[in-house]
């Protein structure tokens, strides 16, 4: 820009035009780890946890299954760094192997269950009001009028501990939150200008839920996942501790613990390591559930 007489130079970042910052999957880590330190702690943990459980095959010093009388109950150190139970089995291999049996049940239950859960929580919040919504959520009240604990124990025991019959017990506890959970927002989202438009021209019901719909639905939704991973977790944990959960000799945190509490005065290390593999990891995945709530709500971020 010129003046009679007096010759301005414009800063160079003034002629830029501005561009636009988007958030990739990189920055939106980033950002996560510089505002939620702790949920940044908890998601290295779980990562740890998850590594350790996928290679546990090559990590582990011993077959989790194999016995020793030579070495029945032996203290920590050594060439067991966390000891041996009563039937000479390396503790630190059988806690490996547990946490990928733990794991693995925990994600197929929240996969089965999510997944009826979602579905039924689209359908009745788009269509709430009606008898199809009516019908959905008296079932949902049906199974969240028992308590938890008995419905665990009578269809485990009805179909008999194995971990197929594990996973599906435990899915009839996380159907009624993700449904409550889906319902709730779906009914927020069928206002949206947006759904409005794609009835105006012509969607089908189909798309409109699963096309603009669940998309919406992700944030919400990674946040009670996370919350319900660890409750399944220590619901897992209790049905093989009360004995109708993994059969044995599968190892499992719960049943490594049921094993151990005939033998806590005279070799405590065997509670010791599953449980506080246990306690870590359900307070990773309650640390991120609450981290993922804070960041992704606009409302508490401001």
């Amino acid at each position: 820009m010129t003046i009679p007489g007096i010759h301005v130079l414009m800063p160079r970042h003034s002629r830029r035009a501005a561009k636009p910052q988007v958030l990739t999957p990189r920055r939106g880590i980033l950002r996560y780890f510089k505002e939620q330190p702790l949920g940044a702690a908890a998601a290295i943990i779980i990562v740890v946890f998850v590594a350790l459980a996928a290679l546990a095959p090559w990590l582990a010093p011993y077959n989790p299954l194999a016995q020793s009388r030579d070495e029945i109950m032996v203290p920590p150190g050594g060439g067991h760094l966390m000891g041996t139970d009563e039937l000479g089995r390396d503790v630190l291999s059988r806690v490996m192997y547990g946490a990928r049996t733990s794991l693995l049940i925990s994600v197929a239950t929240l996969a089965i269950g999510g997944l009826i859960g979602l579905v039924l929580g689209i359908v009745s919040g788009y269509f709430g009001g009606t008898w199809i919504d009516t019908v959905i959520q008296r079932v949902m009240d049906s199974l969240m009028a028992v308590p938890s604990i008995v419905l665990l124990l009578f269809v485990a025991a009805l179909l008999g501990p194995s971990i197929r019959n594990t996973i599906l017990a435990l899915a009839l506890l996380v159907v009624p939150a993700f449904n409550r959970v889906s319902r709730g927002e779906m009914l927020r989202i069928r206002e949206e200008t947006y759904v409005e438009a794609a009835r105006a021209v012509g969607c089908s019901t189909p798309r409109i839920l699963f096309r603009y719909g669940l998309p919406n639905l992700m944030a919400p939704l990674f946040v009670v996942t996370s919350l319900l991973f660890a409750i399944v977790l220590i619901a897992e944990s209790a049905l093989s501790f009360l004995g109708i959960g993994t059969p044995p000799p599968t190892p499992s945190w719960g049943r490594m613990l049921s094993e151990a509490s005939r033998q806590l005065e005279i070799a405590p290390w065997m509670a010791l390591f599953p449980g506080l593999a246990l306690s870590l990891s359900v307070l990773a995945f309650n640390l991120l559930g609450d981290a993922l709530r804070d960041f992704l709500d606009p409302k508490q971020r401001r």
